[in-house]
């Protein structure tokens, strides 16, 4: 791989509803851009080319050409090239690769890349329809009332026919997540309180909302942005030597992987009917990050964070990642090697289901949480010692599958 550095960036508070505030897209996006120039002390003229991760600014907040908002924030910062890419929940990985691909040909050394979606400003049942946009329309998931728990909800039911499943481990993977967001200044649920029912099949403490699906198991209807920047060697060695740092202590990415698998969840799983992993395409993505990267498997990271839209979600990718056997995440959530204080923490950030998930700057938020771990830079979340960490960020049922390895 061509380097491509991480020179830091921004997330805004995720417990933050920005309607609520009479605040609109353009002042979360602008928020989140001035703070982290601020940050990296970057002259925003220097910046040369923008992408933007969002999925559905139009059903939400009925604007597009979020592009266009980079020249309202600061004036050098008008005329520079810009690029919005869709990937329903994996749109931030999508332009992290756009960002990269522009940095590894050449073309640019400095880019800039904007996560950002605003979902508060409806109701539950508005934002479940409007999220359902990423599955096939008319073909799937027609008699659900809420679209993505059913659709994890029947992942899991695959997962139990296969290998068998017990609620205790969601529950689990759930009880710890929202316990680091309590680590988290920036995660939604970093106030909340929780009985010990709520992480049980209780139906009054913890409901059913779909099938497997109870209320701990799911992600937050969440308002945020992220906001990195990536350099090439040579601009990212201009930056280390004028703040007078090493060129070492700044975080790279090591190696991606990106696959898109068949839309349909009945196809992907019928696909996948007799191998050894429910979601082959998730796999290869992962194992395509670890092959560029030059690591063998999960033992070389010391960290993971990965997309807990739901816990099964998460209790598959524990598998997906190598971290154990097809069909033995469960050990992984037994022997508490997970943990903060794990062998291999997942999700130290609190995840999807703690910190929240603004679908759009997800995969931003990832690779900023990335880099900050293994720069030493995640405060009261920090896992010690972190080095390499990496990352898995979907959009749709297991469709746009993104991973990075992120070290220094």
């Amino acid at each position: 791989m061509t380097d491509v550095y991480i020179l830091g960036g921004h997330q805004t508070d995720f417990s933050m509803n920005w309607t609520r505030q009479e605040k609109t897209i353009f002042d979360l996006f602008s928020s989140a851009m001035q703070s982290a120039l601020q940050e990296t002390q970057l002259d925003p003229g220097d910046i040369q080319v923008g992408h933007v991760g969002n999925f559905v600014a139009e059903l939400f907040a009925g604007q597009g050409m979020l592009g266009g908002f980079f020249g309202h924030v600061h004036p050098d910062l008008a005329g520079m090239p810009a690029s919005r890419h869709e990937g329903a929940c994996a749109s931030g990985s999508l332009a992290i690769l756009g960002a990269m691909a522009d940095i590894e040909s050449g073309r640019y050394d400095l880019a800039c890349v904007a996560g950002i979606e605003l979902m508060r400003n409806v109701s539950g049942q508005q934002a479940s329809e409007n999220l359902g946009a990423a599955i096939w329309v008319g073909e799937e998931g027609e008699k659900a009332k809420y679209i993505w728990p059913a659709m994890f909800s029947d992942l899991a039911e695959e997962y139990d026919r296969r290998y068998g499943l017990k609620y205790d481990h969601l529950a689990e993977i759930s009880r710890i997540n929202f316990g680091n967001a309590r680590r988290n200044p920036n995660a939604q649920s970093r106030s909340w309180n929780f009985t010990e029912e709520s992480f049980t099949e209780h139906d009054g403490a913890n409901p059913v909302i779909e099938g497997w699906m109870r209320r701990q198991d799911c992600s937050q209807v969440s308002d945020g942005a992220a906001v990195i920047f990536l350099a090439s060697a040579a601009k990212a060695k201009e930056y280390a030597t004028a703040r007078g740092i090493p060129l070492e202590s700044l975080a790279r990415i090591r190696g991606w992987g990106h696959t898109t698998a068949p839309m349909l969840m009945r196809t992907k799983l019928a696909d996948s009917a007799g191998a050894d992993y429910v979601l082959p395409w998730t796999r290869k993505a992962i194992t395509d990050a670890y092959a560029r990267a030059g690591i063998a498997g999960p033992e070389e990271l010391d960290a993971i964070e990965t997309h807990d839209c739901f816990s099964v979600t998460e209790y598959m990718a524990i598998e997906h990642f190598g971290v154990t056997k097809p069909g033995e995440a469960w050990r992984a959530v037994e022997d508490g090697r997970i943990g903060l204080n794990g062998a291999i923490p997942v999700n130290a950030s609190g995840g999807l289901i703690g910190l929240g998930h603004p679908v759009g700057a997800t995969g931003v938020r990832m690779m900023l949480d990335a880099s900050k771990q293994v720069t030493g830079k995640a405060g009261d979340y920090q896992v010690g010692g972190a080095r390499t960490v990496g990352t898995y960020n979907v959009g749709g049922s297991g469709t746009t599958n993104c991973s990075f390895v992120v070290g220094r």
